[in-house]
């Protein structure tokens, strides 16, 4: 049968048509609304328009943002206007199909091991690098969850005492210095510390933010500075590897999110420390690291095959 997938994240609302094989067969998307009802509308649209053209049998939903074990609720989203709000139910009575809900890291897991580049893995963990961290744990294909469906947050472990702030109210989290957002913040500290020539200057004496992007383009020419902040945040990802390792002992590690893309800059590195951090690690079999193969539509293929799982009749 085909499922939808709808990847609802703080920017933008993405839907796509997905088959038993994880083909995407169909997509459309709209802006992230500000308002609840406003983002039912949004995502009932995407999936009628969808729908119209294809016979549809339920609806999974990827939500950047806490979802209660029950999968009917969505508790909490930094950037959703939802708050403790029954969404599932409240879609499945106006659509007139099955809804569930999964947080959008464990459903670009999900399609990860299913149809990506963890497939038939027993001990599978998504790290996916973007605005922050997101991460997943499958066990023998189930996505773990923990006791009240927020686990792993990976993005969160405290890796520097008083070290940068982070939104989430603490200092040093992982993700402050493991992300796209961070590749930026380190780019502008090391601009702001040295006179040496880089391509990332121009745009920092415009007071214009530097980009995870942008830091990638300027390494990608060569720009010394620009490969000094991915090196450093290679060395990051490979402690972060290395603490996955020794608590989850996986045989397959995916890196996925937005800075994915840019993986042949840093990913070597990454791996090479990661042997030199793990516990034991040249005396041992460590996991397999790779690249995420789905790329931006992990998380709604994942959520399709989420729907699809639940076995609907």
């Amino acid at each position: 049968m085909l499922t939808v997938g709808v990847d609802v994240g703080g920017t933008s609302v993405r839907a796509g048509v997905v088959d038993g094989e994880g083909t995407v067969l169909a997509e459309a998307s709209a802006p992230t609304a500000d308002d609840p009802d406003a983002l039912d509308d949004a995502v009932a649209g995407l999936v009628g328009r969808l729908g119209a053209g294809h016979p549809v049998a339920a609806v999974g939903l990827a939500v950047a943002g806490f979802v209660d074990p029950d999968r009917r609720t969505v508790a909490f989203g930094a950037h959703l206007p939802w708050r403790d709000d029954p969404v599932a139910d409240r879609l499945a009575a106006r659509l007139g199909l099955p809804v569930v809900l999964e947080h959008d890291a464990n459903a670009a897991g999900l399609a990860e091991h299913r149809v990506g580049a963890a497939a038939g893995a027993s001990v599978a963990v998504l790290v996916a690098l973007g605005t922050g961290i997101g991460a997943a744990l499958l066990l023998d294909g189930t996505v773990f969850r923990g006791a009240h469906g927020v686990a792993p947050e990976l993005g969160h472990l405290t890796v520097v005492r008083d070290g940068r702030p982070c939104p989430c109210g603490k200092r040093g989290c992982l993700e402050r210095y493991c992300s796209g957002t961070a590749l930026g913040r380190s780019a502008e500290e090391l601009v702001n510390a040295t006179d040496d020539f880089s391509l990332l200057r121009a745009p920092w004496e415009r007071a214009q933010p530097i980009t995870g992007r942008d830091v990638a383009r300027a390494a990608e020419q060569g720009d010394e500075l620009a490969c000094r902040v991915v090196d450093e945040f290679a060395d990051w990802l490979g402690q972060a590897l290395a603490l996955v390792a020794d608590v989850f002992d996986p045989d397959v590690v995916v890196v996925g999110g937005e800075v994915s893309a840019s993986a042949d800059l840093y990913l070597e590195r990454a791996r090479r420390r990661y042997v030199e951090d793990v516990t034991g690690g040249r005396h041992r079999r460590l996991a397999a690291v790779h690249p995420a193969m789905l790329g931006g539509r992990a998380g709604m293929v994942g959520a399709a095959i989420d729907a699809r799982e639940r076995g609907w009749s």
